[in-house]
């Protein structure tokens, strides 16, 4: 039997300005994947107050939808809800024998061997956020030595960067850099991510990074908190032809599952940030996110979900 999880998720972005805005240009990059073959996007629906006088929604180059949209209007705060229903099923396990070694996958996108390793070479290389170095080459040899396996090795990488790197949301912004995150050897999942991309890049191995969400579960007897689960990033390895892409986790130290929901893929995050634009006015402005992911507990819910 096939497990799925079914979910209702809500993002909620407002910004609040102290001088009205005369202007604004955004692009969002919230709709959940649908060429994934593990994750259907059932629907989904975007809601914008003030009401843009353009909107328009199309495909990125790495596939993600983008809804852009025009605010010709004064107005002093900008709501942006999207609603999401995506199930999510599970993945078998490999079989030991369908896995390469690490060095089989670097060496077949080198020499481009398939289709598959010709698409995935683009992520090999360094990107605005990644670069490629000696010292993320050192640090995932280190953590992979004696794996037979690609998959294991990229495991124990996420383990390695999982254990010793510290969780702190103080610690770095959205503008630090992954080598002062790696320097630090903190921040969060977005920096775990980029840390793990740099390791992986910087030995040839296709890697790229996921933004998405997490459903997150309450303490034993405890109700879920509305509003209280996260945007979260993980990365996707490319696990050879046979086998393509594989998320792993860094900061949760895990391969993903039905827990994680994946929205956009890119090179790093500067590919895939959820909202980006520019505003004419607006003065100070004050940022406020709400994520939910509940999932759909009706027993008809249930009964459609399973195989």
């Amino acid at each position: 039997m096939t497990r799925s999880v079914l979910y209702d998720i809500v993002h909620e972005t407002r910004y609040d300005y102290t001088e009205p805005v005369a202007v604004c240009l955004n692009q969002l990059r919230m709709r959940p994947q649908t060429r994934l073959p593990w994750v259907e996007c059932e629907r989904c629906s975007v809601v914008i107050d003030p009401v843009p006088a353009k909107i328009d929604m199309h495909p990125d180059y790495f596939g993600n939808m983008v809804d852009s949209f025009a605010i010709e209007s004064p107005h002093e705060s900008l709501t942006v809800k999207v609603s999401s229903r995506v199930k999510v099923t599970e993945t078998h396990p490999f079989e030991a024998q369908s896995i390469p070694s690490l060095q089989q996958v670097i060496e077949s996108v080198r020499l481009g061997s398939s289709d598959a390793d010709l698409s995935a070479k683009e992520y090999v290389f360094a990107s605005p956020r990644i670069s490629l170095d000696s010292q993320f080459a050192d640090y995932a040899r280190d953590a992979m030595q004696g794996c037979t396996s690609v998959l294991d090795a990229v495991d124990q990488l996420t383990k390695r960067i999982h254990d010793d790197f510290q969780y702190d949301s103080t610690a770095t912004d959205v503008t630090t850099t992954t080598e002062d995150a790696f320097e630090m050897k903190a921040g969060v999942c977005q920096d775990f991510s980029h840390v793990q991309l740099a390791c992986l890049r910087s030995l040839g191995v296709p890697a790229r990074y996921v933004s998405g969400y997490l459903r997150t579960l309450p303490p034993p007897g405890k109700p879920r908190l509305i509003g209280n689960d996260e945007s979260h990033a993980w990365i996707s390895v490319y696990a050879g032809a046979q086998l393509g892409w594989v998320d792993f986790d860094p900061t949760n130290a895990c391969q993903t599952g039905l827990d994680h929901i994946p929205v956009c893929i890119g090179r790093d995050y500067d590919d895939i940030s959820p909202m980006r634009g520019i505003v004419l006015g607006g003065g100070t402005t004050t940022l406020s996110v709400r994520v939910d992911v509940a999932p759909v507990e009706s027993e008809a819910a249930a009964e459609a979900i399973t195989e």
